[in-house]
């Protein structure tokens, strides 16, 4: 395992690795992320949704401990998350090697493929091939939908917060550890916690609210204004929380 101020020498690396990747393969990239943690998501309610409702914590431990292979895939394999650019590009920013418009820049792009990839899952395969149109699988889909999008919006904000706060967690863990093992295990009980708990990830509502919407449940109102606020929060969480507490620690050391 690094040390936190070679952790942070690698988050400030891969943060300006992020802005110099080409056009399409942001692009693509970006797709693969969103699309990776709406299946993450996706195998949450699969194994979930069966399990009766008066053994909720049961319910959300189980579902909870798949839900981090989409960042795993991500980290590991390939792709790019926003949630996770708000940890690594802002310490690149912090340490004067990227400018806020290559952030600003990178962050739209990402976003935008991450939305892409998340409303192809919830359409393609929760709607089309039907993982989410019937039964107790539609259940828990708009069970799910219906509490994100009726919190209030100090709730969501703080919710974004402690989301990212861990997703940026498992991101300076995976880039301390020097194996697979090890960045598997530095991802997954961060991203298991915060699914546990039941805070808000914006990509990950992209694909369960969408999911409702092509059911017939919700609206596309309702759905932009929980991402909106929510993303506020995963800002102040991965850029604050994670990114600033550790550069104000750690650098210079």
């Amino acid at each position: 395992m690094y040390s936190p101020s070679e952790i942070l020498a690698i988050s400030i690396e891969n943060g300006q690795k992020k802005i110099e990747k080409t056009w399409i393969a942001k692009w693509i990239l970006g797709f693969i992320g969103g699309a990776m943690i709406s299946l993450g998501y996706l195998a949450y309610i699969r194994v979930s949704a069966s399990i009766p409702a008066d053994l909720a914590s049961v319910q959300a431990l189980v579902g909870a401990s798949v839900f981090p292979i989409g960042l795993i895939v991500i980290l590991l394999a390939g792709g790019e998350l926003i949630t996770g650019n708000m940890m690594a590009v802002s310490t690149a920013w912090m340490a004067k090697k990227v400018s806020f418009k290559e952030l600003l820049l990178n962050w739209l792009t990402i976003t935008l493929a991450n939305l892409l990839g998340a409303f192809f899952v919830a359409y393609a395969f929760g709607h089309v091939l039907g993982l989410t149109h019937s039964g107790v699988y539609l259940d828990q889909v708009l069970s799910l939908a219906e509490h994100k999008v009726n919190v209030s919006w100090e709730q969501a904000v703080i919710s974004g917060i402690g989301c990212n706060w861990f997703v940026g967690l498992a991101l300076w863990l995976c880039y301390g550890a020097k194996d697979a093992a090890g960045k598997i295990l530095g991802i997954w009980f961060p991203v298991m916690i915060f699914v546990a708990i039941g805070f808000q990830h914006s990509v990950a509502n992209a694909f369960v609210i969408p999911a409702a919407i092509f059911e017939g449940s919700l609206s596309w109102g309702e759905f932009f204004r929980n991402f909106l606020l929510v993303y506020v929060g995963n800002i102040l969480g991965g850029g604050v929380f994670v990114s600033g507490f550790y550069y104000l620690s750690y650098k210079g050391h």
